[in-house]
């Protein structure tokens, strides 16, 4: 499989409102027009590695992902998921499925979806799925490898014995976990796989100085069990403290925030690829940006890790 590069851009904000419960989780509004500016820019950048999900928006994600690359499609990398069921009418979540016969009906869709022949990175979306079913999952993805519609396959999963069970497989390459500075993980970077790291901006904690009041179809208000950062559409002070703590060293040698929070997963791992969210051509050219920097220095990284270790 071709290199997957040292970092990628995730499309979950592209995909618009979606809802679980009646609850959202997504990030509000998504202008289509500025997504696909977004993604055309990201690519002149250098920047060839885009994730997404079947879910984002429920179809929609995928859709616009899709059409930012048809006529470039085989100069970049897709990885999307599959597992979270949905409604597409009513941009509703609906459960997860993890069987073999509805990973088969996931890969078409997507596939249509994407207007692509192939996916680079399938990855599975349900987290805590067991090993006896997800060994099915694998032998199934290798099928798919063969029949030329998938090029490799991992799971977006915290879980280190998940994600090692799957890039056991001839052609599992890759993991994502929920990993930054301010939330590590690193038993799961120790294996021979890449790992995909979602959140790597801590959801806006390590990208924004202040928050306005976010709206309310944002799922950084409505607290799912999951979301660290956020607290009622507020940054979580335990998590903002050690943000300011480490900010002199982050941004020193001209680099903003981001780029600081995006040199540390380089001089923290080689395995390591953060894939920020993005909506914005602002947005994607100031992450691009921290290319440039490189990874932060040894002295750095030290100091960052010796505050909030």
């Amino acid at each position: 499989m071709t290199d997957l590069g040292k970092m990628g851009f995730g499309t979950w904000a592209m995909g618009g409102p979606f809802f679980s419960g009646g609850e959202p989780v997504g990030w509000g509004p998504a202008d289509d027009g500025q997504s696909l500016k977004a993604l055309r820019r990201a690519f002149e950048l250098g920047v060839t590695l885009f994730d997404t999900a079947d879910v984002y928006g429920c179809g929609h994600a995928e859709t616009v992902v899709g059409q930012a690359f048809a006529d470039v499609r085989d100069q970049v990398r897709i990885a999307t998921k599959w597992g979270c069921t949905f409604d597409a009418g009513s941009r509703e979540m609906t459960g997860n499925d993890g069987s073999v016969a509805y990973l088969r009906r996931a890969v078409e869709g997507s596939l249509r979806r994407l207007g692509t022949d192939w996916i680079d990175l399938y990855q599975l979306h349900i987290g805590d799925l067991p090993l006896e079913e997800a060994a099915l999952l694998r032998d199934e993805c290798e099928a798919l490898v063969a029949e030329g519609k998938i090029r490799a396959y991992g799971w977006s999963t915290d879980d280190v014995e998940r994600a090692r069970f799957f890039a056991a497989g001839e052609h599992g390459v890759a993991a994502q976990a929920d990993i930054n500075l301010l939330f590590d993980n690193p038993e799961m970077y120790a294996g021979e796989y890449s790992v995909l790291c979602r959140r790597p901006l801590a959801m806006g904690l390590l990208a924004r100085d202040t928050f306005d009041v976010l709206p309310a179809d944002d799922v950084r208000v409505t607290n799912p069990s999951w979301l660290r950062f956020f607290v009622d559409g507020k940054p979580s002070p335990e998590y903002l403290e050690a943000r300011e703590a480490v900010r002199d060293v982050l941004t020193s040698g001209g680099r903003t925030l981001v780029q600081g929070a995006l040199a540390w997963f380089w001089a923290r791992s080689p395995r390591l690829i953060p894939i920020p969210g993005v909506r914005t051509v602002a947005q994607v050219e100031e992450n691009a940006g921290a290319l440039a920097f490189g990874p932060l220095s040894a002295d750095e990284l030290a100091q960052v890790e010796a505050v909030l270790r």
